[in-house]
């Protein structure tokens, strides 16, 4: 991402406040959209992205008074058509109406849950409604459910997407809920076969998310998705791979051989820097080379170590390469910028150790030091 690039600014400015102030102007008789543009951008621009959010819902809140069901038809005359429903992924829609969603939570939570949800369902085929929903699952878990077992089989892809990344256990910037982590999976049992990418991605992170306190529920999930034969195997298979990176960057045993990768197989590994010092920016070039003395899959990641400012080391693993090995040697090349100006945490000059692992577990490791 380059410097100086700002998401909420991107996503929540002049621009776009405008063209929702035209919706609404065409759709809510007596709206006034220079007066709601104005009154948003009046203190948006010192706010984080979540309280912009907010901040335009409450805006709407005074435009619009009235209790939900009057005020829900003139929502629905001012939203533009759905999102194309000839996609199958990519779509997530304009993130300008996130701030609709907590609109409704607003309104109709507490008085008319039921409407709340039927306009979430509407919403989401716009921009994605998954935080929204999830106040009516922690206020009203037993109708939301209900509600969103219909919506498991919905003509709208999006509104399927939302059953489950709505009920994620771990979604990012979304309010925590206070289901057991088991009670959505008999959405997910109808939704893991669904024919459109972005709702079986979905599905794979929500069982990444559960599989971070109970792997062995997330692995008994997904045999038993293969033994119904509901899912396309191309696809089930990538469902499975993505379900369990989490797991097989941890080297989880039973996670890598649902994913048909044996822990234990005899691989011989080494590994050479191309330079043993490198300069904080500079690329970090090494080779990985294996060998078998039998054909077998492999999945080769490498983990570093980061010595931090408090002297201990924090460790992150990146996916390299899935390949089979056969009678000739193979040869992986890798390039690894040692980014100084990365976001998630600064890089500290010392000794840096890598670890090569294959099938989860360490087959060569080195180190090499890294310079200011």
């Amino acid at each position: 991402m380059a410097s100086g690039f700002s998401l909420k600014d991107q996503l929540f400015n002049q621009e776009k406040t405008r063209y929702l102030a035209g919706l609404f102007a065409q759709g809510v008789p007596g709206f006034d959209p220079d007066r709601f543009q104005a009154e948003v951008m009046a203190g948006l621009l010192p706010l984080e992205l979540k309280a912009r959010i907010n901040r335009i819902a409450e805006i709407l809140g005074r435009h619009m008074p009235g209790p939900l069901p009057e005020v829900a038809p003139l929502l629905i005359k001012s939203l533009p058509p759905p999102l194309d429903p000839k996609k199958t992924d990519d779509d997530f829609g304009d993130f300008i109406f996130a701030p609709l969603g907590e609109f409704v939570v607003a309104r109709g939570l507490a008085s008319d849950p039921e409407l709340g949800l039927e306009l979430l369902a509407e919403l989401t085929q716009r921009f994605s409604m998954e935080w929204a929903i999830r106040p009516f699952l922690n206020a009203h878990p037993e109708l939301t459910l209900a509600q969103m077992q219909l919506w498991a089989s919905h003509p709208s892809y999006h509104v399927r997407r939302l059953v489950s990344e709505g009920t994620r256990p771990r979604l990012p910037w979304g309010q925590g809920i206070k289901l057991d982590m088991k009670e959505p999976l008999v959405l997910l049992d109808q939704l893991h076969s669904d024919p459109t990418r972005y709702v079986t991605r979905s599905v794979a992170n929500h069982l990444n998310d559960i599989a971070k306190k109970d792997p062995d529920l997330v692995l008994d999930r997904l045999e038993s998705w293969r033994a119904l034969g509901e899912q396309k195997d191309k696809e089930l298979s990538w469902l499975t791979t993505h379900a369990c990176r989490g797991l097989v960057k941890s080297g989880h045993p039973r996670a890598l051989r649902v994913l048909g990768y044996d822990p234990d197989a005899e691989v011989d590994v080494t590994l050479r820097f191309e330079k043993q010092t490198v300069k904080i920016d500079e690329m970090l070039n090494f080779y990985i080379t294996l060998s078998a003395a039998s054909p077998l899959p492999v999945i080769v990641d490498y983990r570093v170590s980061f010595p931090r400012a408090s002297g201990k080391a924090s460790q992150k693993v990146f996916k390299l390469k899935q390949t089979r090995l056969a009678s000739a040697p193979v040869t992986l090349p890798k390039r690894h910028r040692m980014k100084g100006d990365a976001t998630t945490f600064k890089l500290h000059p010392g000794r840096h150790e890598v670890e090569i692992l294959v099938n989860g577990q360490v087959a060569a490791q080195g180190s090499f030091e890294l310079t200011a």
